[in-house]
């Protein structure tokens, strides 16, 4: 509490009760003005000229010239400061944009999206709905939030010095600026209680951040006057106010995080403000509780996408690289949670360098890929870490180029590479499942998504025990981004157009909540609880076995295996149960046509290379559809009450080396697919074998070479036979005891493997 630091005592002349009573108005007046003096506000914008008074009192002393403090002189002290403390000097601006101009070659976007900008509002904006375009046409919710971020205003700022340095366009940010600021006052703005809140915590953070980058570059040229860069600042210290104010306690997800990495750079930044110690405070507390409670332990951000993986390594880093510029120590606990989120990406990515569609992933509507070279150019940056900058190139994404320090510029030109050593791998709190071969360009990945996030679904896919996969240089089963505001948002969202297995007419994702209005994202009420059995990994193949209970409405029970024949092709075996008769389906992602008939569709690429999708078990029927240029095939079979597909996805290099299926003995690479001469065995007992190595399913027993085995129940197995020794791996999701000779036997979990002495 502030105190007033005026005694009372037993010999003091305020002892009468008139003039107690006076003394008590007197300090509560007093009270209110050192309070005044001390608090910012959250509910207007201090004016220029009482911007000295909220300083605190060590910086006002030192700027005092014989006892006055003029605002041109508080302007030039600020100008001082934000080439000591910001990203970089604005001093050196015209070679940083002539270096940014040079490397990227924006200027025509960049043009673009400012006049989109200057010919949708005016500079006195209005930021409350419903008001118009300048053309007329009605402002939906979606804008709005989109002129709150004021994304397009760098876009202007940057038209200014790449076309004539036309000074109507420092007028028009300072005047939109300003009509903010009169909105708040005449309390004429969205609120968050709307929905749409312009002070909503991500769209103020994500404004702030967008007006430091413009305050920056502006402090370069002399038509950004004092009065301005005043205004600007007695603006972003309201936001800061505000941030701090609504924000006492953690609340989960990535806005909270934009706004509290928004604060603690105001903190840093205009550190000389009565409070700014507490907003630094308040800042790297709640992003400490982002970090522990949202990045999972095996470094993956809660969300489950790439967009927002990357998203939140922007949101940490702006505040993360000011404290290093400023020489300010962060507990090692956060950089090391923030190294996570950069460690992560090269775990997940394709051996081409990009990464897997996952989830809400926004950037490019309909892409196959992310392009997570920005993100690694920073971590190499950050950390100095080659294998980031294997993944690295000379230029990070545009918007970061201006939160670099020179020198992290120059270092762009200079970047060591470290090819990664990581195999196949597991994100067990994620529940990310990757399968690699290795990282020379035409190598195979896969990745099994069979995680949903207990707490904020919200921008999970219908995709669950879905699979994404790369070979031969090319994603043969991919995923594809979405953007919010577009109509197929929902169809793009959901299992339709993912590598899933489906039963009847029902989707994965279910009780879809629309985006109608285009106003946010939309999102399922109900999606499937999934299981992961087992994930294994071994020198001869990975095997994923998961389940999940997305069917179980319906009264079918549903569980996926993967197994990778490791160097040569994967083997997808979906299993479903009902006592009831259903049409199960796969669906398959990609250009694959369907001449072939439904068990076997393939896909070619340009440079000849292919991948077959052949099923073992004959299937009924093949349909294909798609939208938006994207295609994807079903292939079904009807009336069943238990069926079990089985399906071969054979990568091949070269236009003849795919399956020839009418063959008698059918080949896949060096394996061959046989009617086993066992002599008993289940009833659709299927092998896959190569020399002394062998892939069974359905296996209940068998006679092979003087071995009988036999097996509790039908079960996929793994077997490898050399002169004294038969090597099981259990494969299937149920355990099982298997025999042999009648006399040796053991009880396997889904993953065990056991070797058998035959002597």
């Amino acid at each position: 509490m502030l105190k007033t630091n005026i005694p009372l005592t037993a010999t003091s002349p305020f002892n009468s009760p008139i003039l107690k009573l006076f003394s008590v108005i007197g300090m509560l007046l007093l009270f209110s003005a050192t309070l005044w003096s001390q608090s910012l506000s959250s509910k207007k914008v201090v004016d220029n000229k009482d911007l000295k008074n909220y300083l605190k009192k060590e910086v006002s002393s030192q700027l005092k010239a014989d006892g006055k403090l003029t605002e041109a002189r508080l302007a030039a002290y600020f100008r001082a400061k934000f080439s000591e403390r910001f990203y970089y000097d604005y001093n050196s601006f015209n070679d940083r944009l002539h270096t940014y101009n040079t490397i990227y070659n924006n200027q025509d976007n960049h043009k673009s999206r400012a006049l989109d900008h200057l010919n949708k509002f005016p500079a006195k904006a209005q930021w409350k709905l419903p008001f118009n375009y300048k053309n007329g046409d009605p402002v939906d919710a979606y804008a709005l939030r989109h002129l709150a971020r004021q994304h397009k205003m760098v876009d202007i700022a940057l038209l200014y010095f790449n076309e004539d340095k036309n000074p109507e366009y420092i007028r028009y940010f300072v005047n939109q600026m300003q009509s903010l600021n009169e909105a708040l006052k005449a309390n004429k703005f969205e609120t968050i209680e709307d929905g749409n809140g312009v002070y909503e915590v991500y769209r103020a953070g994500y404004r702030i951040t967008n007006w430091l980058w413009i305050h920056n570059m502006f402090l370069s040229d002399k038509a950004y006057t004092d009065a301005d860069q005043l205004q600007t600042i007695a603006t972003l210290l309201q936001h800061g106010q505000s941030l701090y104010e609504n924000n006492p306690e953690f609340h989960a997800g990535n806005h909270q995080t934009k706004g509290m990495s928004a604060l603690a750079a105001i903190a840093i930044l205009l550190r000389d403000f009565k409070g700014t110690d507490l907003w630094y405070e308040r800042a790297m507390s709640r992003l400490s509780e982002h970090l522990e409670k949202e990045i999972n332990p095996d470094g993956f951000q809660f969300e489950r996408s790439v967009h927002y993986h990357m998203a939140d390594i922007n949101n940490y880093f702006y505040a993360y690289q000011l404290t290093k510029i400023n020489t300010i120590k962060v507990d090692q606990a956060w950089e090391d949670k923030l190294r996570s989120l950069f460690t992560t990406l090269p775990k997940i990515a394709y051996p081409d360098k990009t990464a897997p569609v996952l989830q809400d992933d926004t950037d490019n509507p309909w892409a196959e890929f992310n392009d997570i070279s920005g993100a690694l150019t920073l971590g190499y940056l950050l950390f100095d870490n080659p294998s980031f900058g294997y993944f690295a190139t000379n230029k990070v994404d545009p918007g970061m180029y201006w939160f670099l320090s020179n020198k992290q510029v120059e270092q762009l030109n200079n970047i060591e590479k470290k090819a990664p050593k990581h195999g196949s791998l597991a994100f067990q709190d994620t529940k990310y499942y990757i399968m690699r071969q290795g990282w020379e360009t035409n190598d195979d990945m896969m990745i099994i998504s069979a995680g949903v996030d207990a707490d904020k679904p919200d921008h999970q896919h219908g995709d669950v025990l879905g699979i994404q996969a790369m070979a031969n240089g090319h994603v043969i089963l991919p995923n594809y981004q979405v953007r919010y505001s577009l109509k197929d948002f929902d169809l793009f969202k959901n299992s339709m157009v993912k590598n899933v297995a489906l039963v009847d007419d029902e989707l994965i994702g279910k009780a879809w909540t629309s985006n109608k209005g285009g106003s946010g994202f939309g999102k399922f009420k109900d999606l499937p609880t999934p299981k992961v059995i087992t994930w294994n990994t071994n020198d001869k193949f990975d095997l994923f076995v998961g389940s999940h209970d997305g069917f179980e409405n319906i009264n079918v029970t549903y569980s996926r295996q993967v197994i990778y024949l490791k160097d040569d092709f994967w083997i997808v075996k979906d299993n479903f149960k009902s006592p009831n008769t259903h049409n199960y389906k796969q669906v398959w992602q990609g250009h694959y046509t369907t001449e072939l008939g439904a068990d076997l569709i393939r896909a070619s690429f340009p440079d000849a290379a292919g991948t077959d999708i052949f099923q073992l078990h004959s299937t009924d029927t093949v349909e294909t559809s798609g939208a938006n240029g994207k295609q994807w095939t079903v292939v079904t079979k009807n009336n069943q009450k238990e069926y079990n597909f089985i399906t071969v996805i054979l990568p091949y290099q070269g236009y003849n080396n795919g399956v020839d299926k009418t063959k008698k003995e059918i080949k896949l690479n060096d394996w061959t697919v046989k009617t086993p001469h066992w002599g008993i065995n289940g009833a659709n007992t299927t092998v896959i074998a190569n020399s002394n190595k062998h892939y069974a399913f359905g296996l209940k027993k068998m006679e092979y070479k003087g071995i009988m085995l036999e097996a509790s129940v039908a079960s996929d197995l793994y077997l490898e036979i050399t002169n004294d020794t038969l090597e099981v791996y259990l494969l299937s999701e149920a355990p099982t005891t298997v025999t042999i000779n009648a006399n040796k036997n053991v009880t396997l979990k889904p993953g065990d493997q056991y070797i058998f002495e035959l002597n």
